[in-house]
């Protein structure tokens, strides 16, 4: 057997009469191979999941601590005990796991690669493709004419001198998958440097991939020309019968599927598909992976099929079988072989390649005016190594290009570079600066008859009606123009890429939403009953949950958003229990909250419970009440509800709640006087009213919210209020703090309303801003800042990269 632990063939006979033993019969349980086996592959899940636990609080990435797992029971570290490596690792187990380890990169490919999505790299603009190209060759030819040079000039082991050109050529590579997996570590993926630097990445693994198969095909050739042109015909014959045998095969049985579900007989025969070009790889000599890599790219990314192979195959591969692999890397690294002389020239090479690569960035990033801290961290990130990497260095070490020293060597600088990139990037680049803002924006800044600016998120349909009830609410009118923008939110699952699509006024939603089609024509009702006088932008998003709030703060400080609105992450059914909890929305909400450059409105939709008409078409009477307490988001809430009250068909009653026995505070004249302003602002409006409720503590005024809320279609409450006895202690029950203590009492299953429910949060300013002047609208109040401070700031310029349709 030729393994991965040397280049040195060890002999190993198996006594087919030999079962090992068990708990009743004496002898050691590990001489049966499929006990040692499943020994195997235990310890080496358990301990790189424990590696990763240790490491995730500092940042590091998975495939830091899947390595790290295979070093510690490696000849690096506890393997280079004789004893523990025979018992744990013995020769004769090695090629099971080996082969077993080989299995899950067939899969590991075939996923990556069908989330790739080359239709909308074509799409990309020039900028990232000539960043690609830039970093290829300038990787390509300095360190590869380094390396020559060293062998040369400087002494050096045969191994090393023969190895050496290849170790600088591969530097030249910058693997989709590699960039694509230490984005989503970081949380990038849907900033602009992250959607830059994936499609520089991916105009880049263009040509690297090619020129890796021809490396591959002249090793395998000899020289031998003929042969070459053998090997390379092979291929083609590969991807046609991939292209136009197997594809067709595929789409037909996806046809046969009911509705937007694939059948069972689809998912077989896929995998049989991708088993059968793993093998045809193999038979015409190629690495095992080729096949899977283009059957992944053949097949449709994106729902259904795409999504649905993603969400029964994803866990499996990346949580059990990519570990495995990885920690075989670990396994076969030795670093007690490698010489100090060698391990010098080796640094040169490498850190020279890392510069060269942040430099090919900022040369055209440069021209294009992208700033130095910008092209820094895009360098950073296209330094990033991964799996196809240790892939082709394992291919090496097989083809006995390199040794064990130098594919150590090789393994280790992966693992020092992957651990210094994560803290480099944090350090250089945070995501959240690029929303801040010192431009007043919410609505109590804006004037009475100033446009109107209301930006949405949108889930699914059923968000709709009530999202409706209150667009028409807020009253689009000649004097005062509303401005609509609609974000579809759509979960990424079976792409690698995110996608930012902003459409046109005529365009239809593409379907990456079941429910997009209802969703656009029900906005281009509201426009068209509105007379011109409503406008509505719509974008989709298809993004992970864990980055889905960049998205969303970008398109509103792009679109100089006053509120944001975003849906609750319940949903109540029509008996008023609750249907379903999304917790990744959830936790998106909470992100919005804290970076959002705009107000923020949290929408508790229970219109399924009241079933309310649409106030577009039926122009039945919408009730609204507003909860004022006091502070800086109930004057929010209350500055919204007065924009309302000019709608012929919307009544507002603000119920104003008043601390029994504390008629002389500050706070209470300054609400007072504030009051008064808006009672004069709508003096002669009937559909406006202010009602005073004195209450002596909380329950009281619990009391009488449940008593009142029922009459109203809606409840505006800010989120947080000034500091009175009547809420001291109710904030030890909430469930969602991120609604504050009202509006979490307003959204518990326990209260009982049919009454949705808009939270209010007022516009946080953060760092240098804060010194900003506060300017509310009626009148100049600089009592009403109700920030979040936040130590550091940078400029608000946010510019919006996406896909046009």
């Amino acid at each position: 057997m030729d393994s991965m632990n040397g280049n040195k063939s060890s002999l190993v006979c198996h006594d087919p009469q030999s079962y090992g033993h068990d708990a009743w019969h004496p002898g050691n349980l590990m001489e049966t191979p499929t006990s040692l086996f499943f020994m195997q592959v235990s310890l080496i899940a358990i301990l790189s999941h424990l590696v990763d636990a240790c490491l995730k609080p500092l940042g590091q990435s998975s495939l830091v601590s899947q390595i790290m797992g295979g070093l510690l029971v490696g000849p690096s570290m506890t393997g280079h005990q004789k004893l523990l490596s025979k018992f744990f690792f013995p020769e004769r187990g090695m090629l099971v796991l080996d082969t077993f380890a080989h299995f899950s990169l067939v899969f590991f490919y075939f996923l990556w690669s069908l989330k790739m999505d080359f239709a909308t790299t074509l799409r990309t603009e020039k900028r990232p493709i000539i960043i690609g190209l830039s970093v290829f060759f300038s990787t390509v030819s300095i360190p590869t004419g380094l390396a020559f040079a060293f062998k040369k000039y400087l002494s050096m082991d045969d191994s090393l001198s023969r190895s050496l050109p290849f170790i600088a050529i591969s530097q030249s590579l910058t693997v989709f998958t590699s960039i694509a997996v230490l984005l989503t570590d970081l949380k990038l993926l849907n900033t602009d440097i992250g959607r830059t630097t994936l499609s520089a990445a991916m105009s880049a693994d263009v040509i690297g991939f090619s020129l890796t198969v021809l490396i591959f095909l002249a090793l395998q050739s000899n020289g031998d020309i003929p042969l070459m042109g053998y090997h390379i015909l092979s291929i083609i014959i590969l991807f046609i019968f991939i292209i136009f045998v197997i594809r067709p095969i595929i789409l037909w049985t996806l046809k046969s599927s009911d509705g937007d579900s694939v059948n069972e007989l689809c998912l077989i025969c896929i995998i049989l598909s991708l088993l059968l070009s793993a093998l045809l790889s193999e038979v015409i000599g190629q690495h095992m992976s080729v096949g899977p890599i283009i059957l992944g790219l053949a097949i449709p990314e994106g729902p259904p099929l795409g999504t649905t192979l993603i969400g029964k195959m994803e866990t499996v591969c990346f949580a059990f079988l990519y570990p495995v692999y990885l920690a075989i890397t670990g396994l076969s690294t030795d670093i007690f072989k490698i010489d100090m002389k060698s391990l010098w020239i080796v640094i040169v090479i490498v850190v020279l390649s890392f510069l060269i690569k942040i430099g090919a960035v900022m040369l055209p990033g440069y021209f294009y005016k992208i700033s130095m801290k910008e092209c820094l961290v895009i360098g950073f990130i296209m330094n990033g190594r991964g799996v196809a990497e240790i892939t082709l260095y394992s291919l090496w070490f097989r083809k006995k290009i390199m040794s064990q020293q130098e594919f150590s060597l090789m393994v280790i600088s992966i693992l020092f570079t992957n651990v210094a990139l994560t803290p480099l990037i944090k350090c250089f680049y945070d995501p959240s600066k690029q929303y801040q803002t010192g431009r007043r924006c919410s609505i109590q800044q804006i004037g009475r008859d100033s446009e109107l600016r209301v930006m949405f998120c949108i889930h699914n349909i059923e968000n709709m009606p009530t999202i409706l009830n209150l667009l028409e609410a807020s009253y689009a009118s000649r004097e005062s123009m509303v401005a609509v923008i609609a974000l579809v939110l759509v979960e990424l699952i079976g792409r690698s890429r995110p996608i930012l699509v902003a459409h046109q006024p005529h365009d239809t939603l593409p379907s990456m939403s079941s429910d997009s089609n209802h969703i656009d024509n029900a906005l281009r009702q509201y426009s068209q009953q509105n007379h011109g006088y409503a406008s509505v932008q719509s974008f989709t998003s298809v993004s992970t949950f864990d980055t889905m709030h960049d998205d969303i703060c970008r398109i509103a400080l792009d679109g100089r958003a006053n509120i944001l609105i975003l849906p609750f992450h319940k949903r109540w059914e029509i008996d008023g229990t609750i249907d379903t909890t999304n917790r990744s929305t959830h936790t998106m909400n909470i992100k919005v909250l804290e970076r959002a450059p705009c107000s923020v409105g949290i929408l508790i939709d229970r219109g399924i419970l009241r079933g309310s008409s649409s106030l577009l078409t039926a122009r039945s009477i919408f009730y609204v009440s507003v909860l004022f307490i006091g502070g800086a988001d109930d004057v929010e809430a209350l500055a919204y509800s007065s924009r309302m009250a000019r709608h012929e068909c919307v009544n507002v009653t603000v119920v104003r709640f008043l601390q029994f026995g504390e008629e002389n505070s500050k706070d209470r004249k300054h609400d007072s006087d504030l009051i008064d302003e808006y009672r004069y602002c709508n003096a002669g409006n009937y559909r406006f009213e202010i009602v005073d409720e004195v209450v002596k503590d909380g329950i009281e005024m619990s009391t009488c919210i449940k008593r009142l809320v029922d009459y109203f279609d809606l409840v505006m409450v800010g989120k947080e209020h000034t500091e009175c006895a009547m809420l001291q202690g109710h904030d030890q029950w909430s469930k969602c703090p991120e609604l504050g203590v009202i509006g979490d009492m307003l959204a518990s299953q326990d209260f009982d309303t049919k009454a949705s429910v808009l939270v209010v949060q007022h516009q946080r300013l953060r760092g240098r801003f804060l010194k900003h002047t506060f300017t509310s609208w009626p009148n100049q109040r600089d009592q009403l800042i109700h920030d979040v401070p936040m130590h550091e700031m940078s400029s608000s310029q946010c510019t919006i990269s996406m896909d046009k349709f």
